[in-house]
This record gives C-alpha cells, structure tokens and sequence, in this order.
C-alpha cells in the first residue's frame, strides 16, 4: 500500500500549470499540505460533487488540464458522475482516487472499495479511455513517468495506507477560495 501524502506530493510536482479540484476532508487536507496554490480549488461541504465540480471546469476551460482529486468515499457517493464523464469525454480530466477501503471522515467505517467494488474497472465500462488501480510504489513512478502522454479522461484509483494524519487546513471561506482560483485564469475579470 501507498502513503496518501507520497501520493499527493507526486502527484502536485508534476502538475505544472493544471488546476487541482480537490474533495471533502482527507484529500483536501493532503493536497494543502503538499503546498497551497490559487490553482487548487478545495470543495467544502460538497461530498459526492468534486468529479462533477472537476467535469464542469474541464468543459469550461478547454485548455486547462483538470485533476480532481478525491477519496474512495466521496467518489462512491458521485458514482454517476463516472458515467457523465465518460458520456462528455472531456480530453483535460483526470480523476485521482486516493482509495483506503475507509470513511475516513465518518469514523472510518469500511468502505465498499474494501469489499468487492472497484472505482477502476467502474470507470472503464462508463467510457474512461484510461483507467487503473495503483497498489505499489513501482506503480506510482510508472504512473507518473507517463501521466502527461494517457489518454483522458483518465482515472486512477490509488490504494493507501489507512492512516491518521494531521490536517492542513487551507482556506475555510468558499467565495475567497472561487475568486483566488478564477484569477488563475488571465482573461477574467478580478
């Protein structure tokens, strides 16, 4: 198994200019904790919307490469949003799965991940033109060496360690968060 924060620090160095839509709790706190960025656009109180939230900027912004990054929980409860994905085919998106088999914002309950469902081969018969469960670091280097050349949409569920990690906490208030990542993009209006 993979440590969640290795993961996500791999995952922002090779990120460049592409914006990071990350989810409720645990994925948001591991992508802060990498280093905040205006170009990350961390969904409070919005579980189950941070594939659709991710979908909606890919479409919007065309040329902008589009990394939503979430939990195993999350996306379960954003299922279809797999499907809508794969309907749209948006060439920019690519949706990390940080997979522990946990609800780790609710106690930490086993999840479906951790019994016999997988977000990976879900994601490939909803249209993904790439689709993988990472489980090893061997994965993760060959993951990332080729990240910039798979076809997207992509998905990739990585399996994690189940782990207690200090939060990093960014920014708390929506309607800053919504203005500090639109002025990443230079044509709109301050």
């Amino acid at each position: 198994m993979l440590k969640r924060r290795e993961v996500t620090a791999s995952l922002n160095g090779l990120r460049e200019e592409a914006r990071i839509i990350s989810g409720l709790g645990s994925s948001t706190y591991d992508l802060h904790s990498t280093g905040d960025n205006s170009r990350n656009f961390y969904l409070w109180g919005a579980m189950g919307g941070a594939a659709m939230v991710g979908l909606g900027v890919a479409m919007a912004q065309p040329n902008s490469n589009i990394i939503v990054l979430t939990g195993d929980g999350e996306m379960l409860m954003g299922m279809g949003s797999l499907a809508t994905i794969g309907v749209q085919q948006p060439t920019n998106l690519s949706i990390i799965v940080l997979d522990n088999g946990h609800f780790g914002e609710t106690g930490m309950q086993a999840s479906h991940t951790n019994s016999c469902v997988d977000l990976a081969k879900i994601a490939k018969s909803s249209g993904f033109n790439f689709s993988t469960t990472i489980k090893t670091d061997h994965g993760l280097k060959n993951f990332l060496t080729r990240f910039g050349d798979l076809p997207r949409p992509l998905f990739a569920a990585f399996k994690v360690e189940r782990e207690k990690l200090v939060r990093s906490l960014p920014i708390l208030d929506g309607v800053e968060l919504k203005n500090r990542f639109r002025k990443t993009y230079d044509f709109l209006p301050n």
